[in-house]
Parts: C-alpha cells; sequence; structure tokens
C-alpha cells in the first residue's frame, strides 16, 4: 500500500504542469502578448515559433517522465509519454476555442510535440540520463 501511495505521489507534478497549461489557456491572446515580447525582439527570426507551447510541452514531458519513474527508460515508455503530450495539447487547443481572442492552431500542437519530444530525447543521452536520475532521485 506505501508504494502505491508513493507512486501516485509521483503524478503531482503533472497534474500541477497541466492545470498550469490550462490555466494559461484561459487568458486571452492580448493577456498572453505581454508574456515573452523581450525574447520575440532578442531573436526576430523565431518569431513564428511559439515558444510557450515548447516549453510548456517540454516541462510536461519531464513530469511525466518523473511520473512513470524508471519505466520512462524504455522506448515504448517514452513514446507514450510524446502522445500523452499531444493529447493533452489537443485537448488544450479545443479549450482554446472557448477562449475569447484565441482559436485552435495546428502550428501550436506541432510545438507541444517538438518540446515532448527534445525532452524524452534528452533525458535518454546517457550523460543527461544520469543526472536526471540521480536529480529525481530513482531508485536502482
Amino acid at each position: 500500500m506505501k508504494q502505491t501511495f508513493k507512486g501516485g505521489v509521483r503524478v503531482i507534478p503533472a497534474v500541477l504542469i497541466m492545470t498550469a497549461i490550462f490555466l494559461l489557456s484561459s487568458r486571452t491572446s492580448d493577456e498572453l502578448n505581454t508574456f515573452l515580447p523581450w525574447f520575440q525582439e532578442l531573436f526576430p527570426q523565431m518569431q513564428s515559433f511559439d515558444w510557450g507551447h515548447f516549453i510548456a510541452y517540454f516541462v510536461l514531458a519531464l513530469a511525466f517522465d518523473f511520473g512513470f519513474g524508471r519505466r520512462a527508460e524504455r522506448w515504448p515508455f517514452k513514446a507514450l509519454i510524446v502522445v500523452l503530450c499531444l493529447l493533452y495539447g489537443l485537448s488544450d487547443e479545443y479549450h482554446q476555442s472557448f477562449v475569447s481572442g484565441r482559436s485552435p492552431d495546428v502550428a501550436d500542437l506541432r510545438h507541444d510535440g517538438i518540446g515532448a519530444a527534445i525532452a524524452v530525447v534528452l533525458v535518454a543521452l546517457l550523460g543527461v540520463k544520469r543526472v536526471w536520475r540521480r536529480l529525481v532521485a530513482l531508485p536502482d
């Protein structure tokens, strides 16, 4: 019973990240345009790339990886993490269709997937994997 509870606690970061994404998606486009304008000024060639979606889903993928624990080291679980992020991104785009000034955008979903995929590949790299597993304190 203790192990089940411990495993359940590991999903809390993913739930918190999904809640943050939901809350940010509830804001109008005017409210969000004040969020990272400095970044677009520094990197004008990246104006069409939505860094907010990329970062949010990069972090969500890391939270899912943390939640799955050692199982996330296997490639089928890595693929599952990306799929879960894309499914949540799809629900996020649907949610945005009800927010004034917002609309669903396939490009946002692409940025979600890129962020999630890069996160799972990054934590698979040997040096990063060692540090990541030590950081999230996964027992051998």
